[in-house]
């Protein structure tokens, strides 16, 4: 679809922004200068999260006619909770272009003469043109390599296992393994002048082989103006341990035509706003933070290939929403602005986007407040990113996150995923992380990684939604705390992220 078709489609869902409606939930009055927590519906939160997760958005992946129409469904959600469009032109919109590169259908690639299947026999890691005819070396060992002039040839060896091994239980346990193991392996390698590496996958690598492969095959996604990633260095390839013997010969031969297909499309942020009561403080924003998109088709697990991410994001999309109606019922003083951001999946692009190109005055915007995965897990326990040094940025925005939790929500707070030591990383890998590096106050709200995480199990069915209520509540009312206070708060002189 070409952008066009997309900027009219938008258009058009958009041009109602100018009749905005009331959400039609009922709440009970509320005590001045206190949340409206009984405005977040358990049942309404419910009914979104089973529409948004639901088949028929086809896992919402960022750059596709998917992603599109989820972003118009919030967008229109947005508009009959009575929030204000805050996108671009009037629209809840903002558009942003995204570059992928990948590699060509019509690309062959062939042993000794005899073709071998792209995407079923060979992956290529990363997308690279080039083209090659030349025989093949098999080595045992990385040591072997200095038995021998590589310079011109294929290397072929076997995937050696990473000498630091990923944490036990780590998220894609199997796709971190060949990850480290590949970036090992050809770090050792790539002084060679090799004309390409064939690394013959392992029994630990062929376990779990089908996301790893999907993740190859889609390529790779970047902000349009960002630099140019693509590998010019000599061709990593995966191979099935099947062919290895072919590999072997004596006489062995590497034929390759690599063909890179490049594309721009279309992402969005969906950004609205709710006005605050306070004729100055509403100038500023309190800004609720998540993502609509998610890994669309993929590789099929027990028989299902939609990854309709539920808790991953829609969990937070709906509670967004569900923010938005209870600060239209009940304005805080300064005002909301929500921003659901588009392609965080390929790389936080939405949020990077929304911080360089803000639709507001970014001075405006006195802290940030994202959600990532909030339905999941023990009812009692959650967890609170940038609490902690050396992610925390700010002491006054976690100290109303805490005293929220502890007068409304009393969960269990675990602050041990918030450690630079901490396995996952996790505080790197959601949408606040370009608002801290801007220097705005910014905390990460969730309930943490479960096994479901990108697999097609991440399901409406399999979300706690009590739980869901409660983190939303959570959310909701440190946000609250910050709207009212008569001081924005302030970020830590000495914060500093270790990267």
């Amino acid at each position: 679809m070409k952008k066009i078709h997309l900027y009219l489609f938008a258009a058009a869902v958009a041009a109602t922004a100018c009749t905005q409606t009331s959400s039609g939930s009922a709440t009970s009055a509320v005590a001045p200068g206190q949340p409206a927590l009984s405005a977040i519906s358990t049942e309404e939160l419910r009914e979104d999260l089973f529409t948004l997760a639901s088949d028929e958005m086809r896992g919402k992946r960022a750059g596709t006619v998917d992603e599109l129409r989820a972003a118009a469904w919030v967008a229109e959600q947005a508009r009959e909770a009575g929030l204000e469009p805050a996108g671009d032109d009037g629209t809840y919109f903002q558009f942003f272009p995204i570059s992928r590169t990948r590699v060509a259908d019509n690309s062959t690639i062939a042993i000794s003469g005899k073709p071998a299947t792209l995407w079923q026999q060979v992956w290529l890691t990363s997308p690279t043109e080039a083209r090659i005819e030349a025989p093949v070396v098999w080595l045992n060992a990385l040591a072997d390599t200095a038995r021998q002039n590589l310079e011109g040839k294929v290397v072929a060896m076997t995937l050696q296992p990473p000498t630091r091994m990923p944490a036990a239980g780590m998220s894609l346990w199997n796709y971190r393994y060949v990850a480290s193991a590949l970036r090992q392996q050809t770090n050792a390698l790539k002084n060679q002048k090799a004309a390409a590496i064939l690394l013959v996958t392992d029994s630990t690598a062929e376990a779990d082989f089908g996301f790893i492969a999907h993740v190859f095959e889609e390529g790779t996604y970047l902000l349009e103006g960002d630099a140019n990633q693509q590998n010019s260095a000599a061709p990593v390839m995966l191979v099935q341990s099947a062919l290895a013997p072919n590999l072997k010969q004596p006489e062995a031969k590497l034929t390759a035509n690599i063909k890179v297909d490049k594309y721009t499309y279309p992402s969005m942020n969906v950004v609205a706003r709710a006005p605050g009561s306070d004729p100055e403080l509403r100038r500023e924003h309190v800004l609720f933070s998540g993502h609509h998109d998610h890994d669309g088709i993929g590789a099929t697990v027990d028989g299902d290939s939609i990854y309709n991410g539920a808790d991953d994001n829609a969990s937070v999309t709906v509670a967004l929403l569900a923010i938005g109606r209870a600060w239209t019922q009940n304005p805080g003083k300064r005002s909301a602005l929500f921003v659901w951001h588009g392609a965080e999946e390929r790389g936080l692009l939405g949020s990077r986007y929304y911080v360089e190109h803000p639709t507001v005055e970014k001075e405006s915007i006195v802290a940030v407040l994202n959600g990532d995965m909030i339905g999941r897990n023990a009812p009692d326990s959650a967890a609170l990113l940038g609490a902690i040094p050396p992610h925390r940025n700010s002491t006054a925005l976690v100290e109303m996150a805490m005293q929220a939790n502890q007068q409304f929500t009393n969960f269990t707070i675990d602050t041990s995923w918030d450690e630079a030591s901490h396995p996952e990383g996790w505080y790197f890998r959601s949408d606040h992380l370009p608002y801290a590096r801007a220097g705005i106050p910014a905390i990460f709200f969730t309930t943490l990684l479960h096994p479901d995480y990108h697999t097609p199990r991440d399901e409406a069915e399999r979300i706690d939604l009590e739980k869901l209520t409660k983190m939303t509540r959570w959310m909701y009312a440190t946000g609250w705390a910050v709207s009212e206070a008569l001081q924005r708060p302030t970020t830590d002189p000495d914060a500093k992220l270790e990267r």
